[in-house]
């Protein structure tokens, strides 16, 4: 999408007239005006005081929702990054706002599985049994406050149930999807020295069975830290599970700090192991329950369904719908198994109302001719949500078409670093085709031009200029923080920058155009060139290589690796998408392998991972690259080429 060309796009949604007294967020704000004695003549006037106004937001917002906030605390020290402190000496448990559903006969969860028969249906009241029976069964193997909790589990009630018993004791949680590969686990779990881990023997893949249970073995043996696995029965019966929640026991749940941690997640940068961005209860539980309760409108009574894996924080923020009151609603397969009405029949079977799924599975869809609305209902269906990379103006034309015109289409950008959106959308602004309809409450997002100014009409930087309570607490084993600093606050000092493009226009919509750096971003899901690296250059015969990913119009792209090697041949590159597939995952395997002599680095000898990108996608070669400060510029001759 290219901004900045001046014209209005189509209007696709209009909020109804009554928006600001009916609607969630409307409410919010309205009362917000009386307790302030202010006045918001529109929605960007809301948003422009809630980011000059931050701690009398936050304070909204915990009131609104009825956040179970206690001792005496300040709601924000002051408003420098890195480094605000937000709700300092307050107590609270994600667990509380998640499980403390005044109707325990609602029904809480549903989880459908391409490897299970049944659904599983668990009202609020079933849920916090089974989470207390958990949380009795994991402080019996001795897990306590900051003990590490990790899982090799799908998306399926086990890893919810297991998740909430761990937070509820002050332990931290953190999970990789069984698809993943032994280095992609281990590479991320070894850096938080977990004491548990929980894994599924094996799944069904398009109604085939993959065997898990040598893979899990390896990953027991890469880390010393375990003193107990938790097998979980998936691909077949049996396992540990039924004897860990045995029992039966009250829940009790234990007050922690604002910023204890809750989980960590991981984003892979351009060197290095991933990234452990570690996420506390606090800044999780007012973040999700703004973003989802006032900027998706979701409350009691909604069905909320976005379909992520539990390596990425979509399953983080699909769960939070438990903070609003929402039924989530989760999927253990492959949407387009065994065709692309997959998602769709769920929203008729669930009564889902909104429903949330990548912008390539959108683009699946259009590609593929399937029109929703000619074979299901979707009578229930009020949002579609689409995140993980831009959604075209024709990925908004087809949801108006092949959906609903009725249906609100919300794309979102933020990421794994907040594990949030820093935009999206809300019941008081339109949606315009190929636009995100706007900033999210309490998010001081700008775009920043060359110089470091705050530009609108033009692509810039995307950054943030004033904390946010879900910024992360910090990376794991980053004691003097100089990591957290130097991955979001070395271009601008005091001000975040995330590394996407984006584009603010005069109506307040935004623009995302993609990544500014070299990270990967394949299918929705950002990975780091290392993990290719330490892989690829391991096989016998390859001796160098460089993995970039180019945005060409399909779904998820393309992955193309440059490969040094000792001989060409076929054979080689077969062997090195099979060793992808099976240590890493399939997504980073790549479309496409040139093997070349060498490959560009600077004089430092480091791989020269953007110039490359920008070459490969028809940029001049003198305009991106330097030959004087290459140690080896012979090498960009091959690249025109390609």
């Amino acid at each position: 999408m290219v901004g900045g060309m001046g014209s209005t796009p189509a209007v696709l949604w209009q909020p109804p007239d009554d928006a600001w007294e009916t609607s969630r967020i409307g409410k919010f704000l309205r009362g917000v005006e009386r307790r302030r004695d202010i006045s918001f003549a529109d929605y960007e006037e809301a948003w422009r005081w809630s980011v000059e106004h931050l701690p009398e937001l936050w304070s909204e917002v915990v009131d609104f929702f009825s956040i179970g906030l206690s001792g005496p605390a300040a709601v924000l020290d002051n408003e420098s990054m890195p480094g605000a402190k937000w709700f300092a000496g307050a107590r609270l448990n994600y667990v509380d706002q998640a499980l403390g559903w005044p109707d325990s006969e609602a029904v809480a969860f549903i989880a459908r599985s391409q490897t299970r028969e049944d659904d599983l249906v668990l009202t609020a009241g079933e849920l916090r049994s089974q989470v207390a029976a958990a949380a009795a069964g994991l402080r019996a193997l001795g897990v306590g406050k900051g003990d590490r909790v990790v899982a090799y589990l799908p998306n399926i009630g086990e890893a919810l149930v297991a998740f909430l018993a761990s937070a509820s004791l002050g332990a931290i949680w953190s999970s990789c999807p069984p698809e993943f590969g032994i280095r992609s686990v281990v590479d991320r779990f070894r850096q938080i020295e977990p004491k548990v881990l929980l894994a599924v023997d094996g799944y069904r893949h398009r109604g085939r069975p993959v065997d898990r249970r040598s893979q899990v073995d390896e990953i027991v043996s890469a880390l010393p830290s375990l003193e107990h696995v938790i097998k979980v029965g998936y691909l077949e019966d049996g396992g540990d599970w039924p004897s860990l929640i045995a029992g039966t026991a009250d829940l009790e749940v234990l007050p922690v700090e604002f910023d204890h941690p809750l989980y960590v997640l991981y984003s892979s940068g351009t060197t290095g192991l991933p990234k452990p961005i570690v996420h506390g209860h606090g800044g999780i539980t007012l973040e999700h329950c703004k973003a989802l309760g006032l900027q998706h409108g979701l409350g009691p009574g909604d069905r909320f369904a976005w379909y992520s894996t539990t390596g990425w924080m979509m399953w983080n923020l699909n769960i939070s719908g438990l903070l609003v009151g929402s039924t989530v609603v989760v999927l253990d397969g492959d949407p387009s198994y065994p065709d692309l009405g997959t998602l769709w029949t769920m929203v008729d079977d669930f009564g889902i109302t909104t429903l949330g799924a990548s912008a390539g599975y959108v683009l699946s869809c259009l590609r593929a001719g399937y029109s929703p609305r000619q074979h299901h209902d979707l009578g229930t269906l009020q949002c579609f949500g689409s995140t993980g990379s831009p959604l075209p103006p024709e990925g908004f034309r087809w949801i108006r078409d092949e959906v609903s015109p009725r249906v609100k289409v919300v794309s979102t950008s933020g990421g794994t670093d907040v594990c949030t959106a820093f935009v999206g959308g809300s019941a008081l602004v339109p949606v315009w085709e190929g636009e995100i309809s706007c900033r999210y409450l309490g998010m001081a997002v700008e775009a920043f031009d060359e110089e470091g100014k705050s530009v609108v009409g033009e692509t810039g930087e995307l950054v943030i200029t004033k904390p946010m309570p879900s910024m992360p607490v910090g990376f794991w084993n980053d004691d003097d923080g100089s990591a957290y600093r130097d991955a979001y606050f070395d271009t601008y000092p005091g001000v975040w920058r995330h590394g996407d493009w984006i584009e603010i226009t005069e109506r307040g919509s935004c623009i995302i155009t993609g990544r500014s750096d070299a990270t990967l971003n394949r299918g929705g899901v950002r990975m780091g060139t290392s993990e290719f690296y330490s892989v690829v250059e391991a096989i016998p015969g390859v001796l160098d290589s460089l993995v970039v990913h180019l945005d060409d119009g399909s779904a998820a792209g393309s992955l193309v690796l440059l490969v040094v090697a000792e001989e060409r041949q076929e054979q080689l590159g077969t062997l090195i998408k099979k060793t992808l597939r099976e240590q890493l995952s399939p997504r980073h395997v790549p479309d496409r392998i040139h093997f070349v002599g060498s490959i560009p680095r600077t004089v430092s000898g480091k791989k020269m991972e953007l110039p490359v990108k920008k070459i490969l996608q028809g940029q001049p070669i003198d305009q991106v690259a330097n030959p004087g400060a290459m140690a080896n510029p012979e090498s960009l001759s091959e690249l025109r080429s390609l």
